[in-house]
């Protein structure tokens, strides 16, 4: 009976969700000895244009060469699942989109721009594709993608965890950075899946796994507010990892004439 076949590829990133992958150690090898790695470049497996049962994609579409490869990728793959912020948000490189003028930003790192191949946005797969699951993080973690491949080798897709990391942080029994350190902490609206590294430290959330289930983020917004938070603050912990539009993260947050206030729809 053959194995089923993966394969790994790479868009606009940093590697760092492959590098969660290779860090698997031995569980990395007891996976390949279960499935048919055909691609993963950052392991030195190159077959880019396999048909393959599941296609793991890290990072973001950002050119127009990226936008021939996912389409390709999709028809060559049975499942496909992006992992990390890059691939399942934009990531970092999406804070170009909330500029005015996103085409300057590679005017202003490159001495000879004409020669960079860019689109002004940085995209989601999902923007171009369709995905059928999604690994969130920044980068994800060995859990999550050993989870998701064990999950789907019996025939199940993998669930989606959305609860939030401030019930992580309860189990732990962390110390709230929000409320005794008085921290601008995104726990209450972000999902669990770091396992709280962060809080651990007695260090905010930065918001790496994405949004939670049913995100009050109207009434964090109006305690960062309570903290001395300005707009333009609170504006930016909401948009550092997974960046939206702006007048989305108008709605989300409420914020008028420089108050926070309002409820979350």
């Amino acid at each position: 009976m053959s194995k089923p076949s993966v394969a790994v590829h790479k868009f606009s990133s940093c590697d760092g969700c492959q590098l969660a992958l290779l860090n698997m150690g031995e569980a990395l090898v007891t996976l390949a000895e279960r499935v048919d790695i055909k691609h993963f470049a950052e392991a030195g497996v190159l077959d880019e244009t396999a048909e393959v049962d599941i296609a793991f994609i890290e990072g973001s579409v950002v050119t127009a060469h990226d936008c021939e490869r996912i389409q390709e990728i999709r028809k060559r793959s049975r499942y496909l699942i992006t992992m990390g912020a890059c691939a399942t948000s934009g990531g970092i490189q999406a804070l170009k989109n909330l500029s005015y003028d996103p085409a300057s930003w590679v005017g202003a790192i490159y001495s000879n721009p004409e020669f960079i191949d860019s689109l002004d946005r940085s995209e989601p797969i999902k923007k171009h594709v369709k995905v059928d699951f999604e690994l969130w993080g920044c980068p994800i973690n060995s859990r999550q993608i050993s989870t998701a491949i064990s999950l789907m080798l019996e025939g199940v897709m993998p669930l989606d965890e959305r609860e939030k990391l401030c019930i992580d942080c309860k189990r732990q029994g962390n110390v709230c950075t929000l409320i005794t350190e008085g921290e601008p902490c995104m726990g209450p609206v972000t999902r669990t899946g770091c396992g709280a590294l962060c809080p651990q430290f007695g260090r905010a959330c930065y918001g790496c796994f994405g949004e939670s289930e049913l995100p009050h983020d109207s009434a964090l917004s109006r305690r960062f507010q309570g903290l001395g938070l300005l707009p333009d603050q609170i504006r930016q912990r909401f948009q550092l990892i997974h960046p939206v539009d702006a007048d989305e993260l108008e709605q989300r947050i409420n914020l008028d004439s420089g108050k926070a206030g309002g409820s979350h729809e």
